[in-house]
């Protein structure tokens, strides 16, 4: 069985590098901090080494979930057309609402609906995948059917 790789985008793939640097250099004084607690004595009641037991678990379980996510990334490099695809800023109008918006089509592991990075698994980025320009495209998300035009397609910056 072949394995499934997931879509992202250079800068995506560079953030998650970047983070697992970052926990790397911080695991040497999460050692050192179990290893102080743990000289303090009594492990059954001591909350310091509880706490960075706990602490050393999450870093170590974060770098293994970041890791795979690496391992089975797909970087992808948009073309330079119309064409909507992961790596592209699309701006699109709500038809239902008079509203426009603008959004980065990135893969699931950089998703971010605060900063409007939608992935191709969110509803309106299923829906607009491989659109154009002018096109007019329903989007069927959880709460409801609603239309969206696409005013513009460019890369993302």
């Amino acid at each position: 069985m072949q394995p499934y790789f997931t879509q992202i985008t250079q800068a995506g793939y560079e953030k998650i590098a970047g983070e697992i640097d970052a926990l790397k250099a911080d695991r040497p004084a999460k050692i050192a901090a179990l290893s102080a607690a743990r000289a303090l004595g009594d492990l059954s009641e001591n909350a310091e080494y509880s706490a960075a037991k706990r602490d050393l678990r999450h870093l170590e379980s974060r770098l293994r979930f970041l890791d795979k996510q690496l391992r089975y990334a797909q970087v992808v490099t948009p073309t330079d057309d119309a064409t909507i695809e992961i790596g592209k800023r699309v701006v699109l109008a709500f038809l239902d609402e008079n509203d426009t918006d603008t959004f980065d089509l990135v893969g699931t592991p950089e998703a971010d609906v605060t900063t409007n990075k939608i992935s191709l698994a969110s509803p309106i980025g299923a829906a607009i995948l491989s659109h154009s320009v002018g096109d007019t495209v329903s989007v069927n998300a959880p709460n409801g059917r609603y239309q969206v035009k696409i005013i513009t397609v460019s890369l993302t910056p």
